[in-house]
């Protein structure tokens, strides 16, 4: 899987515009999953504009965000206030995937910081479950930022058969070091690569601090390598990291932790003890 980290800077409140940011990243890299961090298309300092905003369907964004993983062939997962279809007037903070037919797939945000500078608590309404998503032909379980502080949202996702951790974040400079730890601890401990993708800028005296990057099964760094683009904020880059899932398939019986957990006495779900490598297709370039 050829997979895009984009570590960009939204514009705050210009829905359009970081929709056509994504679109212009997405077709430099030409991947099979590109991955945009927390809030990309609106911005994370908005304030009571994330209820004006808030993404529908039939919006613009929508449109652009589709029109671009159907020329390109990409899945494109990206951070969205995302206007709830049962509860009229509520937001909530989460993960999109756009696959390549227009299908849709999200994940709600099941944390929300209120301690600090965050008020996510204010604009939005949590979810309490977390399922993988089918994106690029694998099945990858999307967390949003706070998220990954819980190690059991990383535990479901995986006993519900996630081959691949995605967190979307929209964290400050000073919450970097506990990512550097948190993400390679979530990879051992499933047993599954995982991939940070975090956003740089200034929003309201705010400074993101980036660090995208993707570890593989036994939490080692992955390499990336760089696509030439022309960054609008200190710090954006666009980065491919060249995925095997099968080879975290074939890991995964020297640390069968997934099996050992499942096998416990009232486990709610079982994984095979010894899963078999599977093949991820991949589109030629």
């Amino acid at each position: 899987m050829r997979l895009l980290l984009g570590q960009l800077a939204p514009v705050p409140g210009e829905m359009v515009t970081n929709a056509d940011r994504v679109g212009a990243a997405v077709r430099a890299a030409r991947p099979d999953l590109a991955v945009f961090p927390e809030l990309f298309l609106s911005g994370y300092r908005v304030g009571d504009r994330f209820h004006q905003i808030a993404v529908r369907e039939g919006d613009a964004v929508l449109t652009s965000l589709r029109r671009t993983a159907r020329e390109t062939g990409a899945t494109i997962v990206v951070g969205v206030p995302l206007a709830s279809t049962d509860r009229r007037g509520e937001v909530r903070n989460a993960a999109l995937g756009v696959a390549p037919d227009g299908t849709l797939h999200t994940q709600v945000k099941r944390y929300l910081p209120t301690f600090g500078p965050f008020e996510e608590g204010v604009p939005f309404t949590p979810t309490d479950h977390s399922d993988p998503v089918p994106l690029a032909g694998a099945s990858v379980g999307l967390e949003v930022c706070y998220d990954a502080f819980f190690p059991e949202v990383s535990r479901e996702l995986a006993l519900h058969g996630a081959e691949l951790l995605v967190v979307i974040s929209a964290s400050p400079v000073t919450s970097g070091r506990f990512f550097e730890r948190l993400l390679p601890a979530r990879a051992i401990e499933n047993a599954l690569p995982a991939v940070f993708v975090n956003r740089v800028g200034v929003e309201d005296g705010m400074v993101f601090g980036g660090g995208s990057a993707a570890w593989d099964a036994r939490g080692e760094v992955m390499p990336t390598t760089a696509v030439d683009f022309s960054p609008k904020a200190a710090e954006e880059f666009l980065a491919i990291v060249e995925l095997d899932l099968a080879e975290a398939a074939r890991w995964r019986p020297f640390r069968p932790v997934l099996r050992d957990i499942a096998e416990r006495p009232g486990a709610a779900h079982s994984v095979p003890a010894s899963p078999a490598p599977r093949s991820i297709p991949t589109r030629g370039l």
